[in-house]
């Protein structure tokens, strides 16, 4: 194996899943209801997907929406009173079939959840039943030889999440300075107050 020709395959193979993505209406409608959110905005996720929920979770966070990770797992133990009416739950699932994220889903409605969004693959996915707004990844062909290995889905699942992300950030028309309230520690902080510090 050519590992340097391998390593160029799977790049390009990872950004043409990204480029391949049907931006929709749905898109613009996820945004707004973030925006329109009174409470705070709920992820989760199971396996790679619920890494991808939390580092969205960790980006509206730091860009001014509050957000908090719920573990598909852990949800079933106590972690779902975190729910409330107000809320926004935004849902990751390449399959939509997972069984740990479609029951949060379900108790979710229970709870009185605001709206649910799902970001999800297959066309016979059952996180599509759930919710208001899917933003479709398309089917992504996995850049693993396997076609097991979730890369091309997961790179997908990231891209989607921070143009939310950033859609959302700026639409609150977020500054640099909040954005270093935020950020007291590390050298994106630093850089962020510099230009806000007095001279």
């Amino acid at each position: 194996m050519n590992v340097i020709e391998r390593i160029k395959a799977v790049l390009e193979a990872e950004a043409r899943a990204i480029q391949s993505v049907n931006v929709d209406e749905s898109f613009e409608s996820a945004v707004n209801t973030i925006l329109a959110c009174s409470g705070k905005v709920i992820t989760t996720g199971i396996g790679k997907a619920g890494h991808i929920a939390h580092k969205f979770t960790a980006t509206l966070c730091s860009t001014g929406t509050p957000s908090v990770f719920l573990h598909a797992a852990e949800a079933a133990h106590g972690d779902l009173g975190i729910v409330s009416a107000n809320d926004v739950l935004i849902a990751f699932s390449t399959s939509g079939k997972s069984r740990e994220v479609i029951e949060i889903l379900e108790l979710s409605r229970h709870l009185g959840v605001s709206h649910i969004i799902g970001i999800t693959s297959h066309p016979d996915s059952e996180l599509r039943d759930h919710c208001e707004y899917i933003l479709d990844m398309g089917m992504p062909k996995e850049a693993c030889p396997l076609e097991l290995t979730p890369t091309s889905s997961i790179a997908v699942m990231l891209a989607i999440s921070d143009a939310i992300a950033i859609s959302v950030m700026e639409s609150r028309e977020f500054t640099k300075e909040e954005w270093g309230l935020r950020h007291h520690g590390g050298y994106l902080g630093r850089a962020a107050r510099t230009d806000n510090e007095p001279k």
